[in-house]
């Protein structure tokens, strides 16, 4: 037997999926392949593909596959990469005009060979796609720039609705899972998000040996930084090369974490073994944009 079929056999029932099959999770993949298009939903593994293509939703990922930094916990390939393709933001743009989305999430690698890290390339990718889909609305899973506030603001001035940047584990654990980035370092890119106007959102991943009062107090720097949404789900291994997981939690204390962060103060707690950064990504902006018209 090989070792991901161990490894499969190994998960608790709550973490058992379909295979994913249907004319639309079909189609989406024959745009994505036609159009040369990369999704976190394959080189991260997803196990929610079947269910977000098939609602012809899928989380793109710019500036190539291959990325600057080796986190421990993440299944995107890490190395040199290629030069970033001119042609990609107006690619991504006609490929989600195809697919008829009315709210769209995009994601990078880490660029840190770029002597901007990638921000004006976001830029002109969240401009493409807005305009060429109008009325489109948009989430962005931003890496951290390394900090560098003049770059986040790149992106910001593009108009994404929502910015996500997660701190995916609590404070003690970050130097263990994340390569380069720093626990503080992302909460200052959320709190200048937020002091921007801009929802901000990030999310952390439960299975790492984190302790429920770190979870609590990551809640509450995440509150204290600005954060409006906030994301929980089961960290799972990619391949044995990758961090162990710790413990699979169960469902029953993700819909306790998902109660106490809203008694806390987030907007929204999207909190269950499956979640990953954009599940119901769209239920969530149209939501918040409907508060601030409001207000």
């Amino acid at each position: 037997m090989e070792e991901g079929d161990k490894r499969r056999r190994r998960l608790p029932a709550w973490m058992k999926m379909e295979m994913p099959h249907g004319e639309t999770y079909a189609r989406v993949k024959n745009i994505v392949t036609h159009h040369h298009l990369h999704t976190i939903c394959t080189s991260g593994n997803c196990p929610n593909i079947g269910e977000c293509w098939n609602a012809g939703t899928a989380t793109f990922m710019i500036l190539g596959d291959i990325c600057t930094r080796s986190c421990k916990f993440c299944n995107v390939a890490t190395g040199r990469p290629l030069p970033p393709d001119q042609e990609e933001p107006r690619r991504l743009a006609r490929s989600i005009r195809l697919m008829g989305l009315k709210h769209c999430v995009i994601t990078s690698v880490d660029r840190d060979d770029l002597p901007d890290l990638g921000a004006s390339f976001w830029a002109e990718t969240i401009r493409a796609v807005k305009e060429g889909n109008p009325g489109i609305t948009m989430e962005t899973l931003i890496p951290d720039f390394q900090g560098r506030e003049e770059l986040l603001q790149q992106v910001i001035d593009a108009g994404p609705e929502v910015i996500s940047h997660n701190v995916e584990t609590v404070r003690r654990l970050t130097p263990q899972v994340r390569n380069k980035n720093i626990y503080d370092r992302s909460l200052k890119v959320i709190r200048y998000l937020a002091s921007r106007g801009v929802i901000a959102k990030s999310g952390i991943m439960l299975g790492l040996g984190e302790t429920r009062e770190e979870v609590l107090e990551t809640m509450d720097d995440l509150l204290a930084a600005g954060c409006r949404v906030m994301t929980i789900g089961q960290y799972l291994q990619p391949s044995p090369a990758h961090y162990p997981v710790k413990e699979y939690v169960t469902p029953e204390i993700f819909k306790e974490y998902k109660q106490i962060g809203l008694e806390k103060g987030f907007a929204f707690v999207e909190s269950s073994p499956l979640v990953r950064s954009s599940y119901h990504a769209d239920r969530h902006i149209h939501a918040l944009t409907t508060e601030r018209t409001r207000s």
